[in-house]
């Protein structure tokens, strides 16, 4: 199969040319906001090659070159890594599009597992065909610490992806690092309900309505930082969390809700590796019975997309 030939991409809308970073005037809430200064959009794509999409027996529907599948009504793609990459690209730029041309607006929240899936949104056509300066960008889940932490899930979207695109720095909301996880969970909530008000964020009852969340899982089957057996999957009513004792570290930890993300319009979620595959099955296929994982109670108002690679599909297919 031929390789396709080395690209040199810089994508620098006229709007960040004439950007500064604005100095922090507004209020305590706002010290939520991103710290990083307006940037250009550079992407080296190296030479690579592409593998054709994974082939296996699907219990259910194969659809052209790669497996799709309708399993207890969910919509389930199996693709290799590089296939994966692709159509999540695709499929978010298809949904910013449509979401800004309806509302002027689209607000993404980002997992850090699916953040390395994102490469392809910076590499031509959507560096430089996407309005980034319409995006809000939020985090579900955020580990307690320095945002130049390496544990930091701000800065690894930061460094994988939010540092490569033009997306205004205002627009993407972190939380208050300087607070201990209850202060940090209540200034974030607060920020989402301002946002709320202003609407920037959409709302569906109670709770804010995202037009995309972006999910990975564990092999526990846990979302966000809603761990099997731990309270904060129970909750209710607050919007955002948090955790002091998470099973592993770091045990500081703020996290949307199941109400907020079930709220959300989309739903990707993006699952690799075999490690995984008990919990997708229990997601997908097993007729749940008694407690039920964190990922059994994701049952959104909106759609849900499954993007699976062969290993964490491993126990879907015969």
């Amino acid at each position: 199969m031929a390789t396709s030939t080395l690209l040199s991409l810089t994508c620098t809308p006229q709007s960040m040319l004439h950007s500064k970073h604005k100095s922090h005037t507004q209020s305590s809430t706002m010290s939520l906001l991103s710290p990083q200064l307006g940037q250009k959009c550079l992407y080296n794509p190296l030479r690579h090659n592409v593998s054709s999409p994974i082939q296996v027996k699907p219990k259910r529907t194969h659809v052209g070159g790669l497996v799709k599948a309708s399993m207890n009504s969910k919509d389930v793609h199996v693709l290799s890594k590089e296939h994966l990459a692709v159509s999540l690209a695709k499929y978010i730029a298809d949904l910013s599009e449509k979401y800004i041309r309806e509302k002027g607006r689209f607000t993404v929240v980002l997992s850090p597992g699916p953040v390395k899936y994102l490469r392809k949104l910076v590499e031509h056509p959507y560096c430089d065909t996407i309005d980034w300066a319409k995006w809000h960008v939020f985090l579900v889940d955020e580990r307690v610490v320095p945002k130049t932490n390496v544990d930091s899930n701000y800065k690894l979207a930061y460094d994988g992806f939010i540092s490569k695109v033009p997306i205004p720095p205002l627009n993407v909301y972190t939380i208050d690092d300087s607070l201990p996880a209850d202060g940090a969970a209540d200034v974030y909530e607060t920020t989402l309900r301002r946002l709320v008000t202003s609407n920037v964020i959409s709302t569906s009852a109670e709770f804010p309505k995202f037009d995309l969340l972006l999910l990975d899982m564990g092999p526990d089957g846990h979302i966000a930082s809603l761990f099997p057996g731990y309270p904060a999957v129970n909750e209710t009513r607050k919007w955002v969390t948090y955790l002091t004792n998470a099973p592993k570290p770091p045990p500081e930890r703020i996290t949307f809700t199941l109400p907020v993300i079930n709220a959300t319009s989309n739903i990707a979620m993006v699952v690799t590796g075999a490690g995984k595959a008990d919990a997708v099955y229990s997601a997908l296929e097993k007729d749940p019975t008694g407690d039920k994982l964190p990922i059994q109670k994701v049952n959104p108002e909106g759609d849900v997309k499954w993007f699976l690679d062969k290993g964490a599909a491993s126990r879907l297919y015969k």
